[in-house]
């Protein structure tokens, strides 16, 4: 007798990561892989599955070529990637800002946008990231930067309204520094004693 024991959820831990801590060779793949190219500037992992898989990565505010990189925060675990993409295609972007106050909005980009800024390096004459979360000055442009803005500790209304329309993503506060994805296992099937 063959049994199909149904999927169940399982609780997943994302933990946020110390800024600044030190990254294997493994991250550097993995994270290459998860964007199907070689990262282009610094990165931290910002936020990790409990076993270390990166989620979301901190990105330095200059390319290696020195070009500007807009966009601090990003979103790299594929499922939340999928689901976000899903969510911005069924008119998620407009829904996100009919939603939210402008004002709110606009504070999220400027703390974002300052955040980013303080680590341009002194000196630098080149040209600086413009815009707030995602590179945009106003609005909302994509959805995945609010998300890996909020699951890395930002105040981002953008990013918790996307956390409700996603239903099963908790986030503990910042003081407890981790948050809970809730992803389906497999089903198994489990052979009776006779084998079949």
């Amino acid at each position: 007798m063959r049994a199909c024991l149904p999927a169940q959820p399982r609780r997943a831990l994302l933990v946020r990561c110390a800024p600044g801590a030190p990254l294997t060779p493994a991250h550097i793949d993995e994270v290459a892989a998860l964007l199907g190219r070689p990262p282009q500037c610094a990165f931290d992992v910002a936020v990790a599955h409990d076993d270390g898989r990166p989620a979301v990565i901190a990105n330095a505010p200059l390319l290696d070529d020195g070009r500007p990189m807009p966009t601090r925060y990003w979103l790299v675990d594929v499922d939340l990637r999928r689901r976000v993409s899903q969510l911005e295609g069924d008119g998620g972007v407009r829904a996100a800002e009919a939603a939210v106050a402008p004002e709110a909005l606009a504070a999220a980009h400027d703390r974002y946008a300052s955040e980013r800024d303080a680590l341009v390096p002194q000196g630098h004459s080149g040209p600086r990231p413009t815009g707030g979360i995602g590179g945009t000055a106003r609005g909302v442009k994509c959805l995945h930067a609010h998300l890996a803005y909020r699951l890395a500790g930002g105040d981002d209304p953008v990013g918790d309204w996307v956390l409700a329309q996603l239903g099963d993503i908790g986030v503990s506060s910042a003081a407890e520094g981790a948050a809970t994805v809730s992803a389906p296992t497999q089903s198994v099937s489990v052979a009776g004693s006779d084998g079949r």
